[in-house]
């Protein structure tokens, strides 16, 4: 049995699941999040925890039992106490502003870029090198921070670019003068 998986997840108070035929809504105090799930397993509320139990033996039903699991997990958190993550950019020059809905990033390039802010997600910026995002879903919101550190990857000469806090960006040391 998938050791992820059997675990029950607690629902703490303030959340609410409700399990529909093919659909888990979870709602708490931050928001409303729903994910749709396979034939292959089978979701239940029993005793203030959310029980994933697979149908039948199949590899498929094994890989989605976990999965599954964790997903309601992340979703059971993201309503209750919300996720964030923090970027830093590395560099002379380089900074980050809010304007509006916008994250205008100055990163070497000859004009600004300007990021598009989701709604699910809230950004805010601390001095000029810290960004920190924050939101109830787990996967939008990596998902978000993977496209603004996808716009200057850290380099590894210099380590400029944009990384995560505890990101280790593994430096190189370059060309040494030739006699």
């Amino acid at each position: 049995m998938s050791r992820i998986g059997r675990l029950p997840v607690p629902i703490p108070s303030g959340v609410k699941v409700e399990v529909e035929p093919g659909k888990v809504i979870v709602e708490g105090k931050k928001g409303t999040l729903s994910q749709e799930y396979l034939p292959n397993v089978e979701v239940k509320v029993e005793n203030g925890a959310v029980i994933v139990t697979r149908k039948n033996e199949s590899n498929q039903s094994k890989a989605l039992h976990g999965l599954y699991r964790k997903l309601i997990y992340n979703m059971v958190v993201g309503v209750s106490q919300g996720f964030s993550k923090v970027l830093l950019v590395n560099g002379v020059g380089y900074k980050a502003e809010l304007r509006d809905k916008m994250l205008v990033l100055n990163l070497g390039f000859s004009n600004p870029v300007e990021y598009p802010i989701p709604e699910e997600i809230t950004v805010s910026v601390e001095g000029n090198n810290r960004i920190l995002l924050g939101g109830i879903s787990r996967q939008r919101l990596g998902q978000v921070c993977a496209e603004i550190r996808r716009i200057r990857p850290p380099e590894p000469y210099k380590g400029k670019g944009i990384r995560y806090e505890n990101e280790v960006v593994r430096r190189k040391i370059g060309k040494t003068g030739v006699k």
